[in-house]
């Protein structure tokens, strides 16, 4: 994976500009720590930083390519898993190749097929390419979102870039928060409105899309959504494809020329990533090395509830066991979890998912000593029905996106000025407009097209925040994380399986367990669903409070704009159980909460956020 910039300007000579590219690209040197490489010409400059993981000497970027009077140049994020097939049909169209490495396939593409390159390409990417002869820039990203791109127009100038970081460099854009952007933050943060930047005039290329930017048009399309048709396999044979699916998904990302290993939950989504690489991996006298993740003391303070039955530790070493992975557990503090707050607002660009980013991002930077790339398990549950929100018909038939239920609750501790907005009304016209978004919901019963729907928003958002949140937390500490569940081929072929069949056995995921019945032994491929392990530990709760009040006492602090400072010290005054239920998804309780209004005051001042409403 790597970090990708760009600045284009036509009525401008841009290569006495240089060093504004250099300095956006080096903001970018965790996603690519071990190459760096720039392209300039009078209307476009293009940067990269590289993380090597196929062919260290063939895959360097930017990338130029001449086919006549025309050169193209691209810079690429990503990883495309049919890499040989896309190759085979190019080379049967006489195109020859110098490398092996997927960047140059996806250019050639491009040169033969133009937009419609990315139908061909099955992976996770973001690229640019710029044609020098016609002056114009393709960006693309892939199909679910795993990999980010970000872009703005300014005085001119059109930038864009792997992250918001990245673009708050360039000289003419300023890091403002109007009405829409605190209307986003607070009605649905974590989420962020798919194709928004949050901050004023900076957008990201939704998920699906691509652009074309030319010195007289700037068009963005939608390339790929699922799309509904009749499905009419039978139980036994839907069973058969999906499996054969899954499989096919996560042995085509076990490729890599470095270390690779599986994220390990004891859960039945990492289990079975974990089972079938093992597998994969023994049949080239290879072992699979699998990691865990827990906190100090936590089978001492963890409490069972509907929202995390069970603690992972014994499912993982069972797990562990049976596919003869070499297993390493890595254990946070609680003090390391607080203190890394910071670093997850600086990876993210935006205050996130609190402790639940810290964690991972903690996580990923023991994996990173011995691995650069990992096979992680999120997006089943989105694709299969994993989440409460599938299985309660009260929650199925919920008016509004059912993991963000608490709008009221956080509305209490806004400002009175912000307090004003409408937070409400405005999370339920993003809901009503993703629903509007499905072309064909199919003519099945009202509880099918129901289905349909719940599924739809929970690929555009839930799953989409999940994406992010692994992306930056990740390439923060230059691991290169895939997620095989998120296949296109996978996404597609289950939105239109009936409901019956992917919830056999009456249970969630029941579809997605049956397909994995024979990589894992019974108890785990039933076992119930767990989230995300968070500490329960007391010492977190009290580090996140004593920050807070030390942030609340400081009049200085930038928070104070924005909250009732009032209500937030009584908050950390009185243990009042406010989020009995998660405010946000199935794990973000009061500690989080603390730790969000942390990562706010982190985010306002370190990015010196300009309030505009």
């Amino acid at each position: 994976m790597c970090g990708i910039t760009g600045w284009v300007h036509y009525n401008q000579n841009l290569k006495p500009c240089r060093d504004v590219i250099y300095k956006m690209t080096e903001t970018l040197v965790h996603r690519g720590p071990d190459e760096y490489g720039y392209y300039v010409t009078d209307h476009a400059l293009l940067g990269h930083r590289r993380l090597v993981v196929i062919d260290p000497e063939g895959g360097k970027q930017p990338m130029t390519k001449k086919v006549g009077p025309y050169t193209y140049t691209i810079v690429y994020n990503g990883e495309i898993y049919n890499t040989d097939h896309v190759r085979d049909l190019l080379k049967e169209k006489g195109y020859t190749f110098t490398s092996h490495c997927d960047t140059e396939v996806v250019l050639v593409a491009y040169m033969e097929w133009g937009e419609d390159c990315t139908t061909y390409l099955n992976g996770i990417f973001a690229f640019g390419v710029w044609e020098d002869k016609t002056k114009s820039l393709f960006l693309a990203r892939d199909r679910l979102g795993v990999k980010p791109l970000f872009y703005a127009e300014v005085k001119g100038s059109f930038i864009f870039a792997s992250e918001m970081k990245a673009l708050l460099t360039f000289p003419d854009l300023e890091p403002v928060l109007d009405e829409r952007g605190l209307l986003e933050l607070f009605s649905l943060g974590p989420s962020r409105i798919p194709g928004s930047g949050v901050f004023k005039g900076i957008y990201e290329l939704k998920p699906g899309e691509y652009m074309l930017h030319t010195s007289d048009k700037t068009q963005r399309h939608i390339y790929w959504k699922p799309k509904t048709i009749e499905h009419t396999e039978d139980e036994a044979t839907t069973i058969h494809h999906m499996s054969h699916l899954v499989e096919d998904a996560i042995t085509k990302q076990l490729v890599s020329d470095v270390p690779i290993c599986t994220f390990l939950s004891g859960g039945l989504d990492s289990s079975g990533i974990s089972s079938i690489a093992a597998q994969y991996l023994s049949r080239q006298d290879r072992e699979l090395t699998t990691y865990s993740i827990d906190y100090e003391d936590n089978d001492k303070y963890f409490r069972a509830s509907d929202f995390q039955p069970s603690n992972d530790n014994k499912w993982v070493k069972g797990v562990s066991q049976y596919i003869g992975s070499v297993h390493e557990r890595v254990i946070l503090t609680n003090d390391q979890l607080a203190q890394a707050l910071r670093d997850a607002v600086l990876a993210y660009d935006l205050p996130g998912m609190a402790d639940i980013d810290s964690s991972l991002m903690l996580f990923c930077d023991k994996v990173k000593q011995k691995h650069t790339v990992a096979l992680s398990g999120e997006c089943a549950d989105e694709i299969f029905g994993g989440y409460p929100w599938y299985q309660k018909e009260e929650e199925v038939y919920y008016d509004g996106f059912p993991w963000n239920k608490h709008i009221h609750e956080r509305k209490s501790f806004l400002s009175p000025a912000v307090g004003k907005l409408n937070l409400t009304a405005f999370a339920h016209e993003k809901y009503q407009e993703t629903i509007g978004e499905i072309d064909d919901i199919g003519h099945g019963s009202v509880f099918e097209q129901r289905m349909k729907k719940l599924t739809y928003i929970n690929l555009k958002w839930f799953m989409l925040t999940l994406l992010t949140r692994k992306d930056r937390m990740s390439m923060y500490k230059s691991l290169e994380v895939r997620v095989p569940y998120a296949d296109h081929r996978i996404v597609e072929y289950a939105w239109n399986i009936p409901w019956h069949l992917k919830n056999y056995g009456q249970i969630e995921k029941g579809l997605l367990r049956k397909c994995l019945e024979h990589h894992l032994p019974k108890d785990v491929v039933y076992r119930k669903k767990s989230p995300y392990p968070k500490t329960y530990h007391p010492a977190y709760m009290k580090a996140v409070r004593s920050m807070l009040k030390n942030i609340l006492d400081c009049k200085s602090s930038p928070l104070h704009d924005l909250i009732n400072t009032k209500q937030v010290y009584a908050l950390l005054k009185h243990d009042n159980k406010l989020f009995i239920t998660p405010w946000f998804g199935q794990l973000m309780k009061e500690p989080q909460f603390i730790a969000y209004l942390i990562q706010l005051n982190i985010w306002l001042e370190t990015y010196k956020v300009k309030i505009d409403f």
